[in-house]
C-alpha cells in the first residue's frame, strides 16, 4: 500500500494539469492507496481557498475519493461523520476536531462558532 500527498489528490480531483492529473490518476487507480487525515484536511483547505470549491462540492469530491475501492482512509468513520457535519454549516477542520474527540468528556475552545457546532452533535463543550 502506498500513501499519497495532497498535491496528488488535488491533481486527481481537479484535473487542472493534464500531465500531473494523468499521473495522479494512474497512481490512485494503480493499487492500494492510503490517505492520512492530514492530507484530507489540507486537500479541503486547498480546494476551498485556491480553487474556490463550495463546502458541498468539497464534500462530494472527498466522498468520491474515499469511496474508491482501492482507497483506505486513516480514520474513515471520523471523516464520514465530519463530512456529515459540514452539511450543517460546520467548517471541515472544526468538524474533524470534534468528531475525532467524541470519546472525550468535553471539548474546550474559545471559538464560539465551534462550540455551536459541537452542541449540534450533542457534544459537551466548554467555552473559555
Amino acid at each position: 500500500m502506498r500513501a499519497i500527498d495532497t498535491n496528488v489528490v488535488i491533481r486527481f480531483l481537479t484535473i487542472d494539469d493534464p500531465e500531473q492529473s494523468s499521473k495522479a490518476k494512474s497512481a490512485i487507480e494503480g493499487g492500494s492507496i492510503f490517505i492520512p487525515t492530514t492530507v484530507l484536511l489540507e486537500t479541503e483547505w486547498v480546494l476551498r481557498s485556491a480553487y474556490r470549491y463550495t463546502p458541498d462540492a468539497i464534500c462530494v469530491a472527498l466522498r468520491y475519493l474515499a469511496g474508491l475501492p482501492q482507497v483506505t482512509l486513516e480514520h474513515p468513520a471520523v471523516v464520514a461523520r465530519a463530512l456529515d457535519l459540514v452539511s450543517t454549516g460546520t467548517d471541515f477542520a472544526d468538524a474533524l476536531h470534534l468528531c475525532a474527540s467524541e470519546d472525550c468528556s468535553s471539548f474546550v475552545s474559545f471559538d464560539r462558532r465551534l462550540v455551536k457546532s459541537a452542541q449540534k452533535i450533542g457534544m459537551k463543550v466548554e467555552l473559555l
